[in-house]
C-alpha cells in the first residue's frame, strides 16, 4: 500500500515563500495591512503546493473565529428525531445556514439548547467558551428568551434574532430577521374566504412562539376584513401531532363547526386529517384544510395538502450574510428583514 500524501499546512505555505505564519494568515484572511507584492508572493505559493485554509489557520490572526452558532430548541428537536418524525425546519435552517457559510469561508456549528432550562445561561456560556464565534443565530423560541439575549450581549457576541420582528424594552435588539407569519396567514385565510369559506378555524401552536400571535394576528384581520365571525374558531395546539388531535376533535366536533382549518403545522395539519376521517368528514369536500411548513409530508398525503411554504433556508442564509457583514463593517445599516412567505395550493382545499 502506498503512503498516504502529507496534507499541506500553513507551515508549508510560510516555509516555500520565506514569510512568517502571521503573515501567510494575514493573506487568507484577505487582511489590508499587507503589502502587494507579498500577498502575490504567498498566494503563488498556496496555489503551487494547492494549500486549502483550514479553520485554525484562519484564526491565527485572533481577529476572527469563523464560526457561527447556531442555536436550536433541544426539547423540540429531539422529541422529534427520536420519534423518527425529523424536523424540517431543522434541515432547511442547516442548508441555509452552513452554504451561506461555505460560500464565505466560515463553518456553522449547531447546538440545541432548552430555552426553559435554568441552566440556560451556563450552557451557552460554556459554548461562547469554547467555540469563541463571530455570532449567533438564535431561532424561536430562543429569539425571544432574555436570559440568552442577555449572554450573548455580555459575552459580545453578535446574533441575528430569526422570527423576532421588534425588539423588547431593555433588551439587546440584535439583527432582525423574519418570516411574514402574518402575511402567510393573510394569504391561506384570503385563499379560503376566496373559496366561500366563512367559518375558517385556526389550530394555533404555542405562546411563547411569537410567530404563533402573528399567525393568529393575520387569519384575525383577514376575517375581519371579510366581515366574518372569529368567535370560537381558535384552538390552541403545540405544534405536536397529540395536540392537533385535541384542537381538531374540539373544532370539528361541534354543531356549527367549520367549514375550514389552518393548522400552524404540518404535525397538527396531519392530525386533523385523521380526525376528519373519524368524523366521516371528506377532504376536501366537508372540510378545507391549510397547513404551515410545507415538509414533504403533506405533499404525500392523500389529498396532498395546500400549504404556506416557509423560507427557512433563505431566512437563515439572510441571518448568516448579515452577521458576516456586520463583523466587518460595525456600521453598516443592519434594519429588521422580513422574508415573504409562499402558498402551494394543493387538493385539500375546495369552494363550501
Amino acid at each position: 500500500m502506498g503512503r498516504r500524501r502529507q496534507a499541506v499546512t500553513i507551515k508549508h505555505v510560510a516555509a516555500d515563500a520565506g514569510v512568517s505564519l502571521q503573515t501567510v494568515s494575514r493573506v487568507i484572511n484577505n487582511e489590508p495591512n499587507v503589502r502587494p507584492e507579498m500577498r502575490d508572493k504567498v498566494q503563488a505559493s498556496i496555489d503551487k503546493l494547492g494549500y486549502v485554509p483550514s479553520i485554525a489557520a484562519q484564526r491565527m490572526s485572533g481577529s476572527r473565529s469563523y464560526l457561527i452558532l447556531a442555536l436550536n430548541d433541544r426539547e423540540r428537536t429531539i422529541a422529534d428525531w427520536r420519534a423518527r418524525q425529523g424536523t424540517d425546519w431543522v434541515d432547511q435552517m442547516l442548508l441555509g445556514g452552513m452554504l451561506e457559510c461555505a460560500e464565505q469561508g466560515y463553518r456553522l456549528i449547531f447546538e440545541l439548547v432548552d430555552t426553559h432550562n435554568d441552566h440556560v445561561e451556563r450552557e451557552i456560556s460554556a459554548a461562547i467558551a469554547a467555540l469563541q464565534p463571530d455570532g449567533a443565530i438564535l431561532t424561536p423560541p430562543h429569539s425571544d428568551n432574555p436570559k440568552i439575549l442577555k449572554v450573548l450581549e455580555k459575552h459580545k457576541v453578535p446574533f441575528a434574532r430569526i422570527g423576532a420582528q421588534i425588539s423588547e424594552k431593555g433588551l439587546p435588539a440584535g439583527i432582525l430577521v423574519s418570516m411574514d407569519d402574518e402575511g402567510g396567514a393573510r394569504m391561506a385565510t384570503r385563499h379560503l374566504l376566496d373559496l366561500g369559506h366563512r367559518k375558517i378555524g385556526v389550530i394555533s401552536g404555542p405562546p411563547e412562539y411569537r410567530l404563533v400571535a402573528k399567525r393568529v394576528e393575520g387569519w384575525r384581520a383577514e376575517m375581519f376584513a371579510a366581515g366574518a365571525s372569529v368567535d370560537g374558531l381558535l384552538e390552541a395546539g403545540d405544534f405536536t401531532y397529540a395536540s392537533g388531535v385535541r384542537a381538531a376533535r374540539s373544532l370539528l366536533s361541534r354543531d356549527d363547526r367549520p367549514s375550514a382549518i389552518i393548522a400552524s403545522n404540518d404535525q397538527m395539519a396531519l392530525a386533523t386529517v385523521e380526525i376528519a376521517e373519524e368524523l366521516g368528514l371528506a377532504i376536501p369536500g366537508d372540510l378545507s384544510l391549510v397547513s404551515f411548513d410545507n415538509t414533504p409530508l403533506v405533499r404525500f398525503t392523500r389529498p396532498a395538502l395546500t400549504a404556506v411554504d416557509q423560507p427557512i433556508a433563505e431566512t437563515t442564509a439572510t441571518a448568516v450574510r448579515m452577521l458576516i457583514a456586520a463583523h466587518r463593517n460595525p456600521d453598516a445599516d443592519m434594519g429588521p428583514v422580513v422574508i415573504p412567505m409562499g402558498f402551494e395550493v394543493r387538493a385539500s382545499t375546495g369552494p363550501v
